[in-house]
């Protein structure tokens, strides 16, 4: 068990009008497969809430080189990897029926005090973990995104019940849900390739109210350890209302049929 896998079918509700899974139904399936690993592992839910302590989602960084259809079949794979600082970096990638790898990603978790609701150093812990030394789905670890100027206010909307999850706080897939519904449907629909990087800042706490702030981008992204796909580019911020307080950043990077 040291690599999780598990075939799935990409459901209706998973799919936009092209047909094709779209990027927060990815994000919902990492986190399955994550969640069934880490309890596999002795480092689930149950584990960490008996010892006052929980993985948080703090960066993660995707690339989706295709985006499979309706119906078609998948393998979802997870993994953990090296630890370094605060930071437990697990792997994933979704691959076609032919093994054909179509998504990549990586993320960086944090080991949180569910009391104190203060970072630990997980490396006690990972120490237990398989090490999957030179498995790589992704080249480089997640790392921070640079703060942006000039960014337009695009929409706003509280965290209500359909948002929070088993910790109380809003989802990390539903993050990925906002900066859908803050981007061109057109855009997103017609988009074949993304490379998507999110940084978690700050929990979100049911009521609370996220104003979603973006800017297009030029060039490629930041980290360019992976391909950025040619076609339009966007900065995303996400703040509590009325204050400065950043609860998330993030880049997406779209490819279109034809670029």
């Amino acid at each position: 068990m040291d690599v999780w896998r598990e075939k799935l079918t990409v459901r209706i509700g998973c799919v936009d009008s092209s047909d094709r899974l779209n990027l927060w139904s990815i994000f919902d399936f990492f986190q399955e497969a994550a969640t069934s690993h880490a309890a596999v592992l002795g480092v689930g839910r149950e584990e960490m809430t008996n010892a006052g302590q929980a993985w948080v989602l703090s960066r993660f960084s995707l690339f989706v080189k295709r985006r499979p259809f309706y119906g078609e079949t998948i393998e979802v794979s997870t993994w953990p990897r090296r630890c370094e600082k605060l930071f437990a970096y697990r792997d994933y990638e979704i691959k076609d029926a032919e093994g054909a790898v179509l998504v990549s990603g990586r993320g960086a978790w944090l080991l949180l005090d569910k009391e104190k609701r203060r970072p630990l150093r997980p490396q006690t812990l990972v120490e237990t973990l398989p090490a999957n030394e030179g498995l790589d789905a992704f080249p480089a670890a997640p790392s921070g995104l640079e703060v942006r100027e000039n960014l337009t206010k695009i929409m706003q909307r509280n965290a209500l019940y359909s948002d929070l999850d088993y910790y109380g706080h809003a989802n990390n897939a539903r993050y990925i849900q906002w900066i859908q519904d803050a981007t061109d449907i057109d855009i997103l629909t017609n988009a074949d390739q993304f490379r998507l990087d999110i940084n978690y800042l700050n929990e979100v706490l049911p009521g609370d109210l996220i104003e979603i702030w973006a800017a297009p981008l030029d060039g490629g992204a930041d980290n360019d350890y992976y391909p950025s796909p040619p076609g339009p580019a966007f900065f995303y911020e996400g703040k509590k209302a009325g204050s400065d307080k950043v609860m998330f950043r993030a880049e997406l990077h779209t490819g279109l049929y034809g670029a």
